[in-house]
């Protein structure tokens, strides 16, 4: 059986100069059409037609034979129609004639192989490439829009809708003419979604050049009540900035997926690094992330063993481990001990949610305070504000004590909800908006620091841990009442009566400080990082 595959390739594309051969994914884009025609196990020749001299040198030194277009056949009104026939040879007797755009450089040649077996085995004059994609649609009756539809439906429950995506037309040679490529019995082949990308314009041409990067992303983190709970929600932040959907693993042995929420992420357990190596060695990603806190050496080789081509990007690790990452994004340090570390708030990666408020206005008088301490809260902070705050003198103001996922004893805290002026919250879904609403703040070295920070909040700030006693933003010299790891409750409450006392003036210069800082930009920063690697 003789089957040719006629690639059109014009140079003149008005909507984007030298289309058919810019560089996309590393290749000129008719570079795609060729090669699936030379890896067909059904196409038996390949001819492009064209009048530009760079395609045919690409087509030359791809080793396939090239139509010298007539410029009469090469106007914006010409139709493929006569293009396709006037490249066929008329001393051949072909079977069948395949039309291949090279604007669609997504399509695999095994959907490709798959059509043309589909047309021969059901005996089809046309086959055409097309898509499902159902939609709501209006037409034109009697000089009126009228709807396409009898009823109002979800997509998912319309009838089905086939757009042509121009990768292939498959026609019987017996009847293609100068005039049409389609025969009476004909059907269209249904492609998938990621093989349908059409390049017309350049935002096609983006989304295919994004497409063919071939970019696999996996994101390994864990958090819990120890390690904190910050590195689940940056995780799921950083997962929402890639064009693909990265697998996100955590170890079964540190973490609760119960931590992610309602995260419609890929979530994948592993029990153990083991696990995690024979899955990366399978999956071959170009990206890895890892949000585990520290790296041991032994962690990192073993990573880069199974997948050497991979770049590997490590969040707030200060192990051994980090000098074997392509970057390190370390926002709560300030120190960039090694030339692949990027520390410093600019890196910070605030949740989209608070880029949509402003910073509060700073009232007259302190009214209502906003206590938090991250997911975990492992020096029960919490509680020993909760115990402060029902004291007598403190009924004459407004709190808000909100508990994170990994918090132990949150029924046991959310009885303080019995008194009125204590409103204590768990698993908090807009914390911008109720952070907007007070005038004062109480919270950890962590994330919410710079939550607050965001939104020009005045914060007293205690540490956690060691590690956040290191913590570099959340300082008193950016805007913050920093009092030190474990404090006595009588620092605590101190400090507390101060800020409920402070003049809105003293609290305006706290909010001044905060504000100096571009907490807004760090997702930018940090991807244009990643994506430059």
């Amino acid at each position: 059986m003789r089957i040719v595959a006629v690639i059109p390739a014009r140079a003149g594309s008005r909507g984007i100069p030298n289309k058919n051969i810019r560089i996309v994914g590393e290749h000129p884009l008719i570079y795609y059409a060729i090669k699936n025609a030379l890896d067909s196990e059904l196409i038996t020749d390949v001819i492009v037609s064209t009048d530009s001299p760079e395609v045919r040198i690409i087509a030359k030194q791809m080793g396939v034979e090239v139509h010298e277009r007539d410029e009469s056949l090469c106007g914006d009104a010409v139709t493929l129609d006569a293009v396709i026939y006037d490249a066929v040879p008329k001393d051949i007797d072909w079977d069948y004639v395949v039309t291949m755009q090279p604007t669609s450089p997504t399509l695999r040649v095994s959907t490709l192989d798959s059509a043309i077996k589909y047309s021969i085995d059901n005996d089809y004059d046309t086959v055409i490439s097309a898509i499902n994609a159902p939609h709501l649609t209006w037409g034109v009756k009697e000089g009126k829009k009228v709807p396409n539809y009898t009823e109002r439906l979800n997509r998912q429950y319309l009838p089905p809708c086939y757009y042509e995506t121009g990768a292939f037309v498959i026609s019987k040679a017996s009847i293609v003419t100068p005039k049409t490529r389609i025969g009476e019995k004909v059907d269209v082949y249904e492609v998938p979604e990621d093989e349908s990308q059409d390049v017309d314009t350049f935002d096609d041409l983006r989304c295919v050049a994004a497409a063919l990067s071939g970019q696999k992303v996996a994101i390994y983190v864990n958090g819990n009540n120890g390690r904190g709970m910050g590195h689940i929600y940056r995780a799921l932040e950083v997962a929402d900035e890639f064009y693909v959907k990265p697998d996100i693993y955590y170890d079964i042995n540190q973490t609760d997926v119960k931590v992610f929420g309602n995260t419609k992420h890929t979530l994948i357990p592993v029990n153990g690094i083991a696990e995690l190596y024979q899955i990366c060695k399978e999956k071959q990603y170009t990206v890895f992330i890892n949000d585990i806190l520290s790296t041991s050496i032994d962690y990192m080789i073993g990573l880069r063993s199974v997948m050497p081509s991979a770049k590997i990007v490590n969040f707030e690790d200060d192990g051994e481990g980090a000098v074997k990452a392509d970057v390190v994004f370390n926002a709560l340090f300030n120190e960039e001990l090694m030339p692949n570390i990027k520390a410093g708030e600019k890196y910070y990666i605030s949740a989209k949610t608070f880029m949509f408020y402003e910073p509060i206005h700073i009232k007259d008088k302190v009214e209502r305070v906003f206590i938090s301490f991250g997911g975990a809260d492992p020096q029960n902070y919490s509680d020993r504000l909760l115990r402060i705050i029902t004291r007598p003198e403190y009924s004459m103001y407004s709190f808000v004590v909100v508990l994170g996922r990994s918090k132990n004893n949150v029924d046991e805290l959310l009885e303080y909800n019995k008194y009125d002026n204590i409103e204590v919250l768990y698993d908090v879904a807009n914390m911008p908006e109720l952070m907007s609403s007070c005038d004062v703040g109480v919270t950890s070295r962590g994330r919410t620091g710079y939550e607050l920070a965001i939104l020009g909040i005045p914060s007293i700030a205690m540490a956690q841990n060691r590690r956040e006693e290191k913590h570099g933003f959340v300082s008193n010299e950016n805007g913050f009442s920093y009092i030190g790891l474990n404090p006595a409750d009588e620092v605590i409450e101190s400090n507390l009566q101060m800020y409920l006392h402070m003049s809105k003036e003293s609290r305006q210069r706290f909010q001044d400080l905060l504000l100096s800082h571009d907490l807004r930009d760090g997702r930018k920063r940090v991807m244009n990082i990643i994506n430059s690697l």
